[in-house]
């Protein structure tokens, strides 16, 4: 699902209208019918309804919600239409005229003074002050709605995007002055600003409503952002052919662990190998082999000279994918080691965990990392690398930058798990939860990385269905334990049913 820029919503608005030969009142009905629907599933008519609404085309989507449930039966229903500036956008007026033919809907258009409705934790207010085109931050009289919506407790749906809230970028807002939402009902694909962790006690649950865009028009349409789901990943899996070996499906070389982290590269050697790798080799000190040997027999060991912590990494055979980093420390030696990896790696390279905390002890490292390496920082060790970061907003612009100056993917873990690539696209992973904030995930999604890329796929497909399978694989563990429940253990073992489920056509 590609994400689009909110200067060019409009623009697929008018294709859509064009292709499907309507008018825009005939769109908006559309989208107005389905905001109404997801209302009328939730709450009883007898539910006090509040409708705050703008001046522009969010205000007439509400405008139009209002009538429908109106005519649904939902009686106890209060209108507020913000007029401030005595213009309203043609559709809006004409959403007006409607609303006023009914009878019995209590209704006031505000033109100067506002006197704010009394609103307790029972009512549901609908938000419908300003959508996702707006260009500056709420401020003055409207600043003041948006916190008396804020304060009033009650359940808040929003409509397209919280009042205040920008499509896309928010550093210069304030967070007090924007609509808290319960509810967002957002039309047809989600805003980039839903994927910011600080903007995630803005917009509440949120939920795409497909109001039938042209799907022509939005296919030919540029973006740099996607939403990685199934139909994204699935033409990339093939099933396997029955006269294939193991070496069919590549080699990765994993140099991880150190005394006391043996379990990363348990972890990690694991998931490649549920991940469809042919072969999987662990390079890691001496006292690890009888941990490695016993927990992942399928695994080669490969012991370092030292015992407590790997200090060579030199690569003795052909590997079609090298992870380095799960469990190894940041030991003068490990680092010394992944210096002169980096140097002489001819292979696909991909860094997680100790291997970036070495890399940001000598920065001079990261000039160093071949073209189309993937990291996959957390948000503390992207900072420890590129500069602390104030937001993960700031963060994902400072990955575009850093992706293309250094010609590496980077894979930012979060909720929503960011895959930047260095042509300045970002793929937003749509699978994952809470459950996986747990030790060990990202040692699993190092394992399942680099299977991949010993399967063949390039660097940035490899870390694409990489985290979409990792992700996956964690929610059907949670489906099944409970988020409080899962371990990375738990991931780890539910790998091969998340590729066969994408395969199958079951997700």
């Amino acid at each position: 699902m590609r994400i689009f820029k909110s200067k060019i919503i409009k623009e697929l608005d008018a294709a859509t209208c064009e292709a499907q030969g309507i008018d825009s009142l005939t769109l908006m009905e559309r989208a107005a019918n389905a905001v109404a629907n997801e209302i009328t599933a939730r709450f009883l008519p007898s539910r006090r309804i509040v409708v705050m609404a703008g001046a522009g085309n969010n205000g007439g989507d509400a405008l139009a919600v209002s009538r429908i449930l109106s005519e649904q039966g939902y009686d106890n229903l209060e209108v507020y239409l913000f007029n401030i500036k005595g213009e309203l956008s043609p559709d809006c007026e004409e959403q007006k005229k409607r609303l006023k033919s009914i009878e019995g809907v209590r209704f006031t258009e505000i033109t100067s003074t506002f006197t704010p409705p009394h609103l307790t934790e029972n009512d549901v207010i609908i938000d419908g002050l300003f959508g996702s085109g707006l260009r500056e931050p709420l401020s003055g009289g409207f600043a003041s709605v948006a916190r008396l919506i804020n304060e009033s407790g009650a359940y808040i749906v929003s409509i397209d995007i919280p009042s205040g809230l920008a499509g896309e970028w928010n550093a210069e807002a304030k967070h007090r002055d924007m609509v808290h939402a319960s509810l967002t009902l957002t039309f047809q694909f989600p805003r980039l600003s839903f994927f910011f962790a600080e903007n995630a006690d803005i917009l509440g649950e949120w939920k795409v409503l497909d109001i039938d865009l042209d799907q022509k028009t939005m296919k030919n349409t540029h973006s740099d952002w996607l939403l990685v789901e199934s139909r994204t990943v699935r033409p990339l899996l093939h099933a396997r052919q029955p006269f294939s070996g193991k070496r069919d499906y590549g080699s990765a070389m994993l140099f991880t662990g150190s005394m006391g982290m043996m379990g990363a590269a348990v972890l990690c050697a694991r998931s490649a190998m549920k991940s469809g790798v042919g072969l999987a080799t662990v390079h890691a000190p001496r006292s690890g082999m009888t941990i490695l040997q016993t927990a992942i027999p399928e695994a080669m060991f490969e012991p370092d000279r030292n015992e407590r912590v790997i200090s060579d990494m030199t690569l003795h055979h052909t590997h079609q994918a090298v992870a380095v980093g799960p469990g190894i420390g940041t030991n003068e030696l490990t680092i010394n080691a992944l210096e002169s990896l980096l140097k002489n790696c001819k292979s696909p390279l991909v860094l997680d965990a100790d291997a970036l905390n070495c890399i940001s002890r000598r920065p001079a490292l990261l000039s160093m990392l071949p073209p189309r390496t993937v990291i996959t920082p957390h948000a503390g060790e992207f900072d420890r690398l590129f500069g602390e970061q104030p937001s993960s907003e700031a963060r994902l612009k400072k990955a575009i930058e850093m992706s293309r100056y250094y010609n590496i993917v980077i894979v930012l873990k979060n909720h929503f798990t960011m895959i930047v690539r260095p042509t300045g696209k970002v793929y937003f992973n749509s699978t994952g939860n809470a459950g996986m904030a747990t030790a060990g995930a990202g040692d699993v999604l190092t394992g399942v990385i680099a299977a991949f890329m010993a399967q063949g796929f390039q660097p940035e497909h490899a870390a694409t269905i990489g985290v979409f399978v990792h992700g996956l694989a964690g929610d059907i563990a949670s489906e099944e334990i409970g988020e409080y429940g899962v371990t990375a253990s738990d991931i780890s073992n539910r790998l091969g049913r998340a590729i066969k489920a994408i395969i199958d056509r079951t997700v």
